[in-house]
């Protein structure tokens, strides 16, 4: 299983570079055959059908934990019906799923006439309909992937995010290609969906041997899964309100093509994501063994932080190089249009530091089914979000949203969820800051250092660019292996660069 996690964690970042590299082609790609406005149109529906996935009630981030506590027990009864009540329940809202999307398409014009044209409407009805069949298809995946990741089989996960981050935009291009726009690009995604969803359960049935149970279910467990997973829905619906209402609010009172423009800022901003939640994705079962087993807040607390100060130089290298250069590469990227892109980015990703380092302490919460007040806290939070982002939209358009996003994040992940994590879950969050202290005060000072050598040597071309991104990397290294970072962290990356160079 160490060696699960070492190359889960490896195929990962390979993934998330692949990703981020399709992107740069991808999204001009959607941009030149779609235009500014159904590229704003496509975003939009997306984030409206998103929201269905709201019907899993957090069952899906639930199971890992009842799982481990069955297994260690060794009650593979117990498992098979776990199995067998998450299959009927995920079964049971792909047919909610369906039927909202159909009220959905029918109030198409209700929900978007003041901001979309007649035939942009038209344009979102299908759009939806397809997303509605594809957030279908995900929910019957949810449980093979689930114990997919129960069994730590990350090399599969990894290998299988891999191959979809290069198989869908290639679908996706074939059908713009053919002139389908932007209803091929969801049909694109829909069949790419289909695959994954025939792979992996081939995946758990046949190679991990995946059994269910229908008969007898066990109502004290059902009802103990959804009181947890009760409290993961409404953290569900924060991570819904801060990532995909927001389309929905600017295009409903500004118009698709300030869409776009807040569009690509978010994606932006959720890269920074994808590089923190590979890390911590993989120690989910052991934090859940630590739990069931010990229980131990030290050890917790350990991991959290080691794993957090990973976390913390891969986000302050990344968001020093695009704070640094990021106007140029948007410029190029999205189009001068979509210029302020860049600025909306770094805005809503700086206040990312706090919980992109602390994704562990989610994990250990749950464990602990201590996750309940984050989960209230987090609505409120959220609710706060839309106020804020509907009172300013008329005024300020997509800053409005990102103000809202910004004032929710430093209120709950940063301020109240430290404080939470000391005082009521046990873990010492004053060892925690002050280990990553040394590498926020280094990151901030290389990155004052090289923006000050960029006033002498700006970046009006493609050398330049190049030029900046290397000279930060090197100097960002150099800084960080002979100051930062300790012995044990040096023999790692020692020992991976010999790996490589074998």
């Amino acid at each position: 299983m160490v060696n699960q996690r070492k190359a889960g964690v490896l195929l990962g970042y390979v993934n998330i570079f692949a990703k981020n590299i399709v992107n740069l082609m991808y999204t001009p790609l959607l941009l030149y055959f779609l235009g500014q406005n159904d590229y704003g149109i496509f975003q939009m529906t997306n984030s409206v059908v998103f929201a269905l996935t709201l019907l899993s009630a957090g069952f899906s981030g639930s199971y890992v934990r009842f799982y481990m506590k069955h297994k260690t027990r060794n009650e593979r009864e117990q498992i098979k019906k776990l199995n067998g009540m998450y299959m009927l329940f995920y079964i049971g809202i792909c047919i909610i799923c369906v039927i909202i999307g159909i009220f959905l398409v029918i109030y198409a014009r209700e929900l978007f006439h003041r901001g979309l044209s007649h035939s942009e409407i038209g344009l979102a009805r299908t759009l939806m309909s397809i997303m509605v069949v594809n957030i279908a298809v995900t929910f019957l995946s949810v449980p093979f992937t689930a114990y997919i990741s129960a069994n730590e089989q990350f090399v599969f996960q990894q290998t299988r995010g891999l191959a979809t981050t290069l198989a869908q935009p290639v679908c996706a291009v074939i059908t713009l290609l053919l002139g389908w726009g932007a209803v091929g690009v969801s049909v694109a995604i829909l069949f790419i969906n289909i695959v994954l969803l025939l792979w992996n359960a081939w995946y758990a049935l046949n190679r991990l041997r995946m059994r269910f149970t229908f008969r007898s279910l066990d109502k004290a467990m059902f009802k103990a899964v959804a009181i947890f997973s009760f409290w993961i829905f409404l953290n569900e619906i924060t991570n819904m309100v801060n990532n995909q209402v927001p389309n929905f609010l600017l295009g409903a009172l500004a118009g698709a093509s300030v869409v776009t423009t807040y569009a690509i800022a978010s994606q932006i901003r959720n890269l920074f994501f994808s590089l923190s939640t590979i890390m911590s994705s993989v120690f989910v079962p052991k934090i859940n063994q630590i739990v069931a087993t010990s229980d131990n807040n030290r050890e917790l607390v350990q991991l959290m932080t080691r794993l957090g100060r990973y976390q913390m130089m891969i986000f302050w290298f990344i968001f020093g190089g695009f704070v640094l250069a990021g106007q140029f590469f948007v410029d190029i990227w999205a189009g001068e249009k979509n210029r302020m892109a860049y600025w909306l980015a770094v805005a809503m990703t700086l206040p990312l530091m706090v919980p992109l380092t602390q994704n562990v302490g989610i994990e250990i919460q749950r464990a602990k089914n201590r996750h309940k007040a984050r989960s209230v806290i987090y609505v409120g939070t959220a609710v706060l979000d839309c106020v804020i982002s509907i009172a300013l939209i008329p005024m300020l358009g997509y800053w409005a949203t990102a103000i809202g996003y910004i004032v929710s994040m430093i209120l709950g992940t940063c301020i109240f969820m430290n404080w939470y994590y000391h005082t009521h879950i046990g873990l010492d969050m004053v060892y925690f800051w002050r280990e990553q202290a040394p590498i926020i005060v280094a990151s901030v000072l290389i990155l004052a250092v090289c923006i000050l050598g960029r006033t002498f040597l700006p970046i009006h071309n493609m050398f330049m660019f190049i030029v900046w991104i290397v000279v930060y990397t090197i100097v960002y290294a150099a800084v960080f292996y002979l100051t930062i970072l300790k012995p044990s962290e040096k023999a790692l990356v020692t020992n991976q660069l010999r790996r490589f160079s074998k």
